[in-house]
């Protein structure tokens, strides 16, 4: 058996690891070499170099794409978990001792299916149900709230505050899976430590900060990452969402829809690519210098 093992593993490994050979690796060496030509989309193509990055770097639109996907990258992360963290300590640990055993608030499995129920849902939908919840007119859920004498707030078509209502959408399409996330963690630390501190008169802050924390830092490190990859896609909400193609006035562009609007909107298809080898490069760079950086020491329970 033994002497069959590796031709076993193999066998199961050859045609995921093909899969992703030609529809992950390939993709992208594809887009990396789209990148140095001038392909509409259709028909054939010729190599002009690194002439689509040049005329990207004089794209004032790219970079206000670029800015507004690191407001999301430095504001979403931040606002998520700490939602998600408080949440899923009221519901682990937040209630009161019985026997000896710190329990959640009341009623905190019913909670944690509240939470999650986002997650069930396709981005697309949640974009439908929040483009009408920020309607700007009175047929939309927050403006028919307010007194007829109130002039209706434009919301997604005031470009001061549309990157902050999908900002809002993100957030709350993401918590869900974060408190569950983190509950799954806090579930795991042993009850004893925290019956120590109690003993030791340690209130739900200390026991938040002191325990909690450092104990779940290898979730949150992971936590970071998946959120700021998430912060630089956003393109289902934008399309669905935005005002006139990432409006009003490009006060909602991002760089995953850059690409689609470039691609299968203006035909240029090579510097769509070169959008995306600028945004592969991001990603991978946050993530690494993520890791990097909140890289400790494991603390176990």
């Amino acid at each position: 058996m033994r002497h069959g093992k590796y031709p076993f593993i193999i066998g199961f490994l050859v045609v995921p690891l093909a899969l992703y050979l030609v529809f992950v690796v390939g993709a992208y060496l594809q887009m990396f070499q789209l990148s140095l030509t001038d392909w509409s989309g259709f028909g054939g193509f010729n190599y002009i170099g690194v002439d689509n990055f040049v005329k990207l770097w004089d794209d004032p639109v790219f970079w206000v794409a670029l800015r507004h996907n690191i407001y999301i990258l430095i504001a979403m992360p931040i606002v998520t978990i700490a939602f998600a963290l408080f949440f899923a300590f009221l519901l682990n640990v937040g209630g009161k001792s019985r026997g000896g055993v710190t329990q959640g608030v009341w009623g905190s499995k019913v909670y944690r299916v509240i939470f999650f129920f986002p997650q069930l849902l396709a981005l697309a939908i949640v974009a439908v149900i929040f483009g009408r919840v920020f309607g700007s007119d009175r047929s939309g859920m927050l403006n028919g709230l307010f007194p007829d004498s109130w002039s209706p707030w434009l919301f997604l078509a005031d470009e001061r505050w549309a990157l902050a209502c999908i900002g809002i959408v993100l957030v709350w399409q993401q918590i869900g899976f974060y408190v569950v996330l983190f509950s799954a963690g806090m579930g795991s630390i042993g009850q004893e430590i925290y019956e120590a501190a109690a003993l030791d008169g340690a209130t739900k802050v200390t026991l938040f900060f002191r325990i909690t924390l450092p104990l779940l830092w290898d979730t949150l490190q992971v936590a970071w990452v998946y959120l700021g990859i998430a912060a630089f896609d956003c393109f289902a909400l934008v399309n669905i969402m935005s005002v006139n193609k990432g409006g009003p006035d490009n006060a909602t562009q991002v760089l995953s829809y850059q690409i689609y609007l470039n691609a299968f909107q203006n035909s240029q298809a090579g510097y769509a690519s070169a959008i995306g080898v600028v945004l592969f490069f991001l990603t991978l760079t946050f993530a690494a210098l993520t890791l990097r950086v909140t890289r400790r020491d494991a603390v176990n329970a």
